[in-house]
């Protein structure tokens, strides 16, 4: 099977996750940002956990090779702002943007025509973001793990532990 036909199949699987967990519902986004209904962030921390155990349970098995980019808060920061004010405006990230126009929600169309028009003017400002943003705060190639300096299969239990933590106590004010 090829990469793309993975990636096919990956996409698709992901948008039916993001309509069954109820993730495209406007009223879910604002009530994201709003911090009354934690519905995608309780969804988004799954998969940050599934991604975690996946992830590096394939590469101590040697069926995958971490590639860990450095941490640099210069395009973190600005980039999250960027990300934070659009999905405000918009009521969608990237993900739901795609996942709301697959249901048919047309003002979805817009979110995404920005995000094209952005990577665009991205790829025109990158020489100049790359010799100033890109150059604040580099803190190197970091993992949770290697600041601790404990093993992954001690900090991931512990992750997970907090997540559940997390999960309960909004379950418990009805976030």
């Amino acid at each position: 099977m090829s990469d793309l036909l993975y990636g096919l199949i990956t996409g698709f699987l992901f948008g039916f996750l993001l309509q069954k967990g109820r993730v495209l519902r406007y009223d879910k986004q604002l009530g994201a940002l709003r911090l009354q209904d934690m519905t995608i962030i309780k969804f988004m921390l799954s998969s940050v956990i599934v991604a975690m155990v996946g992830v590096y349970l394939l590469h101590d098995l040697g069926l995958a090779k971490l590639s860990i980019k450095s941490t640099i808060l210069g395009p973190v920061v600005l980039g999250g702002l960027i990300f934070g004010v659009g999905w405000g405006l918009l009521g969608y990230c990237p993900g739901t943007s795609m996942g709301a126009l697959g249901e048919g929600r047309w003002d979805a169309a817009w979110g995404i025509a920005g995000m094209v028009f952005g990577a665009g003017l991205f790829a025109e400002a990158y020489p100049w973001l790359k010799a100033t943003v890109y150059t604040w705060g580099d803190y190197g190639k970091i993992t949770i793990p290697g600041i601790l300096g404990l093993n992954h299969w001690i900090v991931i239990p512990a992750f997970i532990f907090g997540a559940v933590l997390l999960f309960r106590w909004f379950e418990k004010k009805g976030l």
